[in-house]
């Protein structure tokens, strides 16, 4: 094989190279993008108002409030849900968590009656506000990557919609 030969098959490989690199690029600055379409609320504003905790969460393009938060201090992703009596962990989550289950109960959802486990998480953070013993229940039936955040938690904070920003202030 000549040397001029040699150089085209290395010209070849580089470009080949150049364009998986270019790709690899697009995907992930799309998936980033994507990401923060679902959940724009991965870094939430939080503020003080005369002593009282505010958090303020935009609305995602499909309509629901998503956002990033915590259990028992460990990271995980909100859905905001007030139809839900109690916050809804799915079992793959609860496991990473190390929630432990209760007793069986039976849970009346927009989907017909399901079978979940109760529990109680010590503490439940979004943004600045943090309320503990808050009543949960985990799902087998969830199979997301988010948990519900139903009213056992929402029950304790005054919100407040105006546009496509949820306000919610805990006094």
């Amino acid at each position: 094989m000549s040397a001029e030969d040699e150089q085209k098959r290395m010209a070849k490989y580089m470009i080949i190279g150049m364009w998986i690199l270019v790709v690899a690029l697009l995907t992930l600055m799309f998936s980033n993008i994507l990401k923060h379409q679902h959940n724009p609320n991965q870094q939430l504003l939080s503020q003080q108002d005369a002593g009282n905790a505010v958090v303020s969460l935009k609305r995602n393009r499909y309509g629901h409030y998503v956002a990033s938060g915590r259990i028992n201090g460990q990271p995980v992703v909100f859905m905001l849900d007030t139809g839900a009596t109690d916050v809804a962990v799915p079992t793959r989550i609860a496991k990473q968590l190390g929630l432990k289950r209760g007793r069986k109960r039976v849970y009346q959802t927009a989907n017909g009656p399901i079978m979940a486990y109760t529990t109680v998480l010590d503490q439940v953070r979004l943004g600045n506000i943090e309320v503990r013993n808050v009543r949960a229940s985990i799902n087998p039936d969830m199979s997301g990557e988010e948990v519900l955040l139903g009213m056992s938690f929402l029950k304790q904070l005054d919100f407040s919609q105006r546009g496509d920003t949820l306000t919610m202030r805990q006094y």
